[in-house]
């Protein structure tokens, strides 16, 4: 019997114009947590998709308790025994939560589904890990943390031994991320394997026995987790010395950019309001950060401010011109750039190539259409200056369809489209998440200079490191209303967590640093 339960052997998968992985070993044992580790778009997922049968490597062989297996296609891992949880969610969203964890292997006996029996192994399983889920919701209206447990649950029901998890905890809240530790935790105990593609070095350090690193495509190691630090970590991962500490300058506040006054936006899901009578200031030269607990109203907000959505009260101001009602490119015009939360939804157009995403907001301009004629050469110049000043890393350069290029560098992508259009307001919401350290040190680089020109940053986060160490200002925000202000210099994330989670609230007006 073989000691490694699942072995890649010199695994080697080429796209075009790209090496995805280059010659690439690597072992899991039984029982043990083994992370992935490795910038965006070191080859980690490829990998990991190799293993389940969506690609199909060039060279290598992989092996199941030392015997050669073939893997076509994800039916093929699943009758071996492999499941995988994908970064980003493969369910779909008119279906409830049951329907979901039972397509593919649906109970029927005759053709006619018996889902009494599933819904009883789903309720099982789900009391049995801590995973509670409404098997009647639809996956559409349930939070992306609930989502998550449904695809746990999914792999759970197909008794899957050996379990993938990629970037398992890039949308959760600092809640879950425990939780999810623990159910790893217990998955191991119970003798299952786990291999866990991750670039954040704390819940490697946390829940990993060893680590494998990947570097643009190529293996760099195997390490024991008890005997490395994360500096050595992020050193392999990115091949020089992480500076993890914000370099601010001292700060040099400007006139008032934004000004929001007793905003209140009402809920898609709820009679109560999702935002209510929320006013403050931004001003140039200062990052304000909105932090809370995912669905305490700041996406709303940021809706409202980006005029995604209408606001039902309140006034907002930028650069003393009233925006409250204005259109979305009349904002943006104005001086607002948006970072937004969900980049696949609101940030690209996944089958585009990267020069047209590069040019969604200011394709109308003379210097890119002439009549309604699209520039191609002008555009071709102005994406290719981009991606070379924010390193944006792809396999065919400008004509890369974005769907296929890694997390990071479509993020990245944004982040140039939406600073070179000069603005006056920044509005950063989570632009680190999914992101690795190197990705993340260069985005905090970004946002730290819009705000050392002058400009005002809004950063809306839920990473409670990157609140203390990046702004100048932190608002909690807890059901919709602001609860308190602080300066991080002066409080502590224990006393922040206190009131994100609504532990604690400032009366009256709040203080700074109270």
């Amino acid at each position: 019997m073989s000691e490694y339960v699942i072995e890649m052997l010199n695994i080697t998968k080429e796209f075009p114009g790209i090496k995805a992985n280059d010659n690439i070993t690597l072992q899991l044992k039984k029982g043990e947590v083994h992370a992935l580790l490795g910038e965006n778009g070191a080859g980690k997922s490829t990998l990991m998709s190799v293993l389940f049968g969506l690609y199909q490597p060039e060279k290598g062989c992989i092996k199941k308790n030392g015997e050669v297996v073939k893997i076509q296609n994800p039916n093929d891992a699943n009758a071996l025994n492999i499941g995988m949880v994908h970064q980003h969610f493969k369910l779909v969203e008119v279906f409830t939560v049951l329907d979901n964890i039972i397509l593919g292997v649906e109970p029927n006996q005759m053709g006619f589904l018996k889902k009494t029996e599933a819904r009883q192994k789903v309720m099982e399983l789900s009391e049995k890990y801590g995973l509670k889920v409404d098997p009647d919701a639809r996956i559409e209206d349930i939070s992306v943390g609930m989502q998550q447990r449904v695809e746990i649950l999914k792999m759970l029901y197909r008794d899957n031994e050996i379990l993938i998890f990629d970037e398992p905890t890039a949308v959760l809240t600092p809640q879950e991320i425990d939780e999810l530790m623990e159910i790893m935790r217990c998955f191991t105990k119970e003798g299952k394997s786990i291999l866990f593609i991750t670039h954040k070095l704390n819940e490697i350090m946390a829940v990993a026995d060893r680590c494998t690193v990947l570097r643009k495509g190529k293996y760099i190691g195997t390490v024991e987790i008890q005997d490395t630090t994360k500096e050595e970590l992020s050193k392999m991962m990115v091949g020089r010395e992480v500076n993890f500490k914000v370099e601010k300058k001292k700060q040099k506040l400007r006139d008032t950019i934004l000004k929001v006054e007793h905003v209140t936006v009402a809920s898609k899901f709820h009679k109560n309001n999702a935002v209510k009578d929320v006013s403050f200031e931004v001003k140039g030269g200062e990052i304000v950060c909105l932090a809370g607990i995912e669905g305490n109203g700041q996406t709303e907000f940021v809706s409202a401010l980006t005029g995604l959505e209408k606001m039902t009260e309140g006034k907002i101001t930028l650069c003393k011109k009233d925006i409250s009602h204005i259109s979305i490119r009349e904002r943006s015009k104005s001086g607002i750039s948006h970072i937004p939360e969900d980049r696949h939804k609101h940030g690209l157009v996944l089958d585009y190539t990267l020069e047209e995403n590069m040019i969604l907001q200011e394709y109308w301009k003379p210097e890119f259409q002439n009549h309604g004629f699209m520039k191609r050469k002008a555009i071709r110049e102005y994406a290719k200056r981009l991606i070379q000043q924010f390193d944006v890393r792809s396999g065919q350069g400008v004509s890369t369809i974005v769907r296929s290029m890694s997390g990071g560098n479509q993020q990245k992508a944004i982040i140039a489209r939406e600073i070179e259009k000069k603005p006056e307001l920044l509005v950063a919401v989570q632009p680190t998440r999914g992101l690795d350290v190197g990705a993340i040190e260069y985005i905090h680089k970004q946002l730290v200079a819009q705000r050392d020109a002058g400009k005002g940053v809004l950063l809306v986060s839920l990473e409670l490191d990157e609140v203390m160490n990046v702004s100048d200002r932190i608002l909690v925000m807890y059901e919709g209303e602001i609860v308190g202000e602080f300066d991080p210099k002066q409080t502590t994330t224990e006393e922040l967590g206190l009131y994100m989670s609504g532990g604690k609230r400032q009366h009256g007006k709040a203080k700074e640093g109270a």
